[in-house]
């Protein structure tokens, strides 16, 4: 395929809005971590000494995006962190396999002449985004290597009922719901409109609980506003007395759940106040919401096998730019890490 591309750099959100328009927006992208507004308060809120570095490649109305920051001098990594579920370049379409390849190797090919080193994680394959990314690099001359970055848990509903998936559910899970439940001292409130007496309590369970210090309090309150005014936010609440307990922060939106936080009171832990509102957040997102997928992020905490039934990869790409003498010694430890992993 041989085509004219335009590739430009961008290091601010408000010259790519200017190209994208709502081609970046959501009714442009499904996904809610491939969105200018997600993106813009990320680094805003999460993110501010991190310069940005937006390049943008076009073909007549065809667009790929891909969203970096600097990490040091020609260094440069995605522009994610510990809330996104992934990261991978961003198409204003879904175009064709060969027309993402082009212009995703223009958007290579551009960054050769400003970085020497490209670093992006977590990227998904379900959708193909990790080989496409890794052969349109390698097509504009980088050397990649890929690697696991992550594991992301996921329930495909498949069409079942939430009583037939939960008849799937382990025996011990099972009967700890059935005992907790008889004894009544849980309440339990699903929320799908923000209001800020109910994020105080989502924040004082989360304050209570085993969970670390948010790290951006600012932000997720925001992407919960933001949210619950598309009518995606499901905000899951469990009292004991009146009092808050256990807390989950989901959304909700083209037939997909995205399980972001999760937390419980450590003094209430007898009670399962945790479990059992997972079992309420779960029975509406399949039965209420009809979804048929439900993604539990990333990590490997045990108590996610228990609802999950599969596990998908997220990759690490380390991109380098061979022509360049900064690139060298990084290419020689990873060549020579590859040679020892072999024997």
């Amino acid at each position: 395929m041989t085509v004219t591309m335009n590739s430009e750099y961008h290091d601010n959100f408000l010259s790519a809005q200017a190209v994208a328009g709502e081609k970046l927006g959501r009714t442009g992208q499904k996904s809610l971590f491939d969105r200018l507004d997600w993106l813009k308060q990320l680094h805003e809120l999460c993110l501010p000494g991190n310069q940005p570095l937006i390049v943008q490649s076009a073909e007549n109305d065809a667009q790929a995006w891909l969203f970096l920051m600097k990490k040091g001098y020609g260094n440069y990594t995605a522009l994610a962190n510990w809330y996104n579920f992934t990261y991978r370049p961003i198409f204003t379409d879904d175009y064709d396999e060969v027309t993402k390849l082009a212009l995703l190797a223009s958007v290579a090919k551009k960054l050769s002449s400003q970085c020497h080193r490209i670093e992006i994680s977590p990227v998904p394959e379900e959708d193909h985004a990790a080989s496409l990314t890794e052969r349109a690099f390698e097509q504009a001359g980088w050397l990649v290597f890929k690697s696991k970055a992550d594991d992301n848990h996921i329930l495909s509903v498949q069409g079942r009922t939430f009583d037939q998936y939960w008849a799937s559910r382990p025996g011990q899970l099972r009967n700890t719901v059935r005992r907790k439940a008889k004894k009544n001292i849980v309440s339990i409130r699903i929320e799908t409109e923000f209001a800020d007496e109910h994020w105080t309590d989502y924040c004082d369970v989360y304050s209570n609980s085993w969970k670390p210090e948010e790290g951006n309090p600012e932000f997720l309150k925001n992407i919960a506003q933001q949210e619950a005014n598309a009518g995606c936010l499901r905000l899951g609440l469990a009292y004991i007395d009146g009092k808050p307990v256990a807390a989950q922060f989901w959304t909700v939106e083209n037939g997909e759940a995205l399980i972001h936080k999760l937390a419980h009171v450590e003094d209430a832990t007898k009670s399962s106040p945790g479990t059992l509102l997972s079992v309420a957040m779960f029975q509406h997102a399949i039965d209420v919401d009809g979804v048929k997928l439900i993604d539990f992020g990333t990590g490997n905490d045990p108590y996610k096998r228990e609802w999950m039934e599969d596990v998908r990869t997220r990759y690490r790409l380390d991109m380098f730019w061979p022509n360049n003498p900064l690139s060298w010694l990084s290419i020689l430890r990873y060549q020579m890490s590859a040679l020892v992993g072999k024997r």
